[in-house]
């Protein structure tokens, strides 16, 4: 259980010690530290998805692997620093905005990014039993998988946490970039979240009902909460145009590069890198709609708000997602900017991804529209569930 100390203190000497504990000015270096390490993570994921798609998991030393668990060793590292020194030093910048775990003492994303840090790189070792175990490449969502994607979720959930903290002390120039840092660490842990369910969400999935729920749950419960600690217009779009630009850059900068499969069977001949990821869900369609109806309903209740916002979110994404998804599976996409030429080397000609047909997941219509409302009733839940957690961040100072 954590708790902080509560000193009375004056007015200036308040003022004086949030710019001593965020920096004079000056962004803190614990969070670059643990932003550069949230982007590490990014890039070596994608790059390790598509390693995984292209070449085969030849290998646990793969520059891929070691740019996902040197985010666990930043992290680690860093905020290990902070939490030894923020509790052995009474002078400690850091030791009044900070909180008690264990008798250690240090700002809460600290010790939230310091576990993330370990779980992952408990795992290094078990996913490297798991591969000789139970094979080369086995499926995204392996016990430990789970244990890495919760570590880096954990990393990233922690760094937004410094942020805030570092931005809701600060005032200003200070207070504005620290802004946008959110907006950003926001983005990327809409994205990875979203990332741990990439075999539901692929283009033959996405005229199924269970696709839809996976994206109300999951994506307005990130994008609200940041937007609304931000407290920015369109941040929800601006997060979403973030995650969508760093998507198209996998789709177009991977295939740059020379490589072959090492595992077999091999469907197709390989000669370049596949994207990581497929090119982007139309997100921002369902986030402007959001953005768009809370600037006209800023003084209603949080419920009122979570549910406009909900059926808007999901109606303008469904709506842009639908036809979008017809184009992905036709031949006319089949081309750079889009990439769904690209086909990992195990994908078995005759499947629905390889065939570009749609998978069919609901077998009655009354299936397929009970489960369209259950996807709008997720959003709804998780559009208020963001905005209670964005509420709860706007007021975090330690």
């Amino acid at each position: 259980m954590t708790h902080g100390i509560s000193i009375p203190v004056s007015r200036a000497a308040v003022a004086a010690r949030d710019r001593v504990a965020t920096g004079a000015g000056r962004i803190p270096w614990y969070v670059w530290c643990c932003v550069a390490a949230t982007v590490s993570a990014m890039i070596g994921g994608i790059w390790d998805i598509s390693w995984h798609k292209t070449i085969g998991r030849d290998t646990f030393w793969t520059p891929a692997h070691m740019l996902i668990y040197l985010c666990g060793v930043m992290t680690g590292a860093g905020c290990g620093w902070l939490i030894l020194s923020t509790t052995f030093r009474s002078a400690a910048p850091l030791r009044a905005a900070s909180v008690s775990l264990w008798r250690f003492r240090a700002p809460l994303g600290a010790f939230i990014c310091a576990w993330g840090g370990i779980a992952m790189l408990v795992s290094a070792p078990f996913d490297d039993w798991w591969h000789g175990a139970y094979g080369l490449d086995v499926k995204v969502l392996s016990p430990p998988h789970v244990v890495l994607i919760l570590g880096i979720l954990a990393i990233r959930f922690g760094t937004l946490i410094l942020v805030l903290g570092a931005m809701n002390r600060a005032s200003g120039p200070l207070r504005d970039r620290l802004e946008w840092l959110l907006l950003f660490v926001g983005a990327i842990l809409a994205g990875g979240a979203l990332s741990a369910f990439l075999e539901q969400t692929t283009r033959n999935m996405m005229h199924s009902a269970l696709f839809y729920r996976i994206i109300g749950a999951v994506v307005p419960l990130f994008l609200v909460a940041a937007a609304r600690a931000s407290g920015r217009k369109f941040a929800a779009t601006m997060m979403a145009c973030a995650t969508s630009l760093l998507l198209m850059l996998n789709v177009w900068i991977l295939p740059l590069f020379p490589a072959e499969p090492k595992l077999g069977p091999v469907y197709y001949k390989v000669t370049h890198m596949i994207p990581g990821q497929d090119f982007p869900l139309l997100i921002v369609a369902g986030t402007l709609a959001i953005d768009l109806v809370w600037l006209r309903a800023r003084s209603w209740s949080d419920w009122r708000l979570a549910a406009a916002g909900g059926l808007a979110f999901l109606g303008a994404f469904w709506a842009a997602q639908w036809p979008f998804a017809v184009f992905l599976n036709s031949h006319a996409s089949g081309n750079w900017f889009f990439g769904t030429h690209y086909m990992p080397y195990f994908v078995p000609p005759n499947s629905d991804y390889a065939r570009g047909a749609f998978s069919v997941i609901e077998k009655t219509r009354a299936q397929f529209w009970w489960g369209m409302a259950a996807a709008f009733g997720a959003a709804i839940l998780s559009t208020r569930a963001g905005l209670a957690w964005g509420s709860w961040m706007r007021k975090l100072r330690r």
